[in-house]
């Protein structure tokens, strides 16, 4: 095994994550599906990438000072990524969040000295909402920014250099497929041109309602609509079978890439997200009493 290379900065530790052979999503699917490491990022999410490039970017633009305060609005993953960042280059964080998410994203973004601001869960077109709130208090705020991570394309761009969206560039013949949970609304948009939600699912900080500017003219070719029991069948499988303890949307993720990998055949080759750590459900995903107050399956090993 080659010896990993000294790194300058804790910042470059975000990105360069490995990509592992999944071996029951394999069998499954009948081809090879990989899994690309997000959880390997020092805030433990595919979202770290995004805080960075973010902060980059404001940087760059003149638009985050010396001492400032970076705002977000987040179910917790970019929450957690800025409030690493920020802390590494010397600015203060505030994250606004619905406070339904995880204890442990709550606890964890304290722990990192963000000051966490809990909001009721609501659609987004009322006020309330978290991305609002966020909005107004980076804008009460002196010497404030607003990462707007829906909307910045700053986010965007960090994904067309590190992770999907820039395969098309390299090879056209690359086929880019979108997995949503029950009660987002893009399956329907791409499916029949209609942002249209049903159902509901318990997975976090997955799943949308309009077309953000990061996703505008996104190269989609399919969809998939995964259940929340056909996630957790592999967030469970994955961790009794390869030793990885997963988050609910990771579990979605495979079980759209099982299903993309059936349909393109046995020559193929399927990589996916692995997007975030499954110790930070551990109050949730991974607890008796959670999983049967919202009438989902319970692992065995937790009986």
């Amino acid at each position: 095994m080659t010896a990993p290379k000294a790194l300058p900065d804790t910042l470059s530790l975000i990105g360069n994550t490995p990509l592992v052979l999944l071996e029951g999503p394999s069998k499954a699917a009948g081809c090879e599906v990989w899994g690309k490491c997000e959880f390997m990022n020092p805030g433990a999410s595919v979202k770290d990438r995004a805080a960075l490039w973010i902060v980059r970017d404001a940087e760059q633009k003149g638009e985050l000072k010396p001492g400032g305060t970076i705002v977000e609005g987040t179910a917790g993953n970019t929450g957690i990524g800025i409030a690493l960042v920020a802390n590494a280059c010397g600015y203060k964080t505030i994250i606004v969040m619905p406070d339904n998410q995880s204890k442990e994203k709550m606890d964890t973004l304290r722990a990192l000295g963000a000051e966490l601001v809990l909001v009721p869960p609501t659609k987004f077109s009322n006020p309330g909402h978290f991305v609002h709130t966020s909005r107004r208090i980076a804008e009460e705020t002196d010497n404030a920014i607003w990462a707007n991570q829906f909307d910045n394309v700053a986010n965007r761009r960090a994904h067309i250099e590190g992770t999907a969206l820039g395969l098309k560039e390299f090879d056209e013949n690359v086929q880019i497929a979108l997995t949503d949970p029950h009660g987002a609304a893009l399956y329907e948009y791409y499916a029949h041109g209609e942002l249209k939600a049903e159902g509901n699912s318990v997975a976090e900080g997955i799943g949308q309602g309009r077309i953000t500017a990061n996703l505008e003219g996104a190269p989609i070719d399919t969809q998939f609509r995964i259940s929340d029991e056909e996630g957790l069948e592999w967030v469970g499988r994955l961790l009794k079978e390869e030793g990885l303890c997963l988050g609910l949307s990771s579990g979605i993720n495979v079980a759209g890439a099982v299903a993309l990998g059936r349909q393109l055949g046995k020559d193929a080759r399927v990589a996916t997200i692995l997007a975030d750590t499954g110790f930070r459900y551990l109050s949730t995903l991974y607890n008796a009493e959670w999983l049967e107050a919202k009438s989902l399956p319970v692992f065995d090993w937790l009986r």
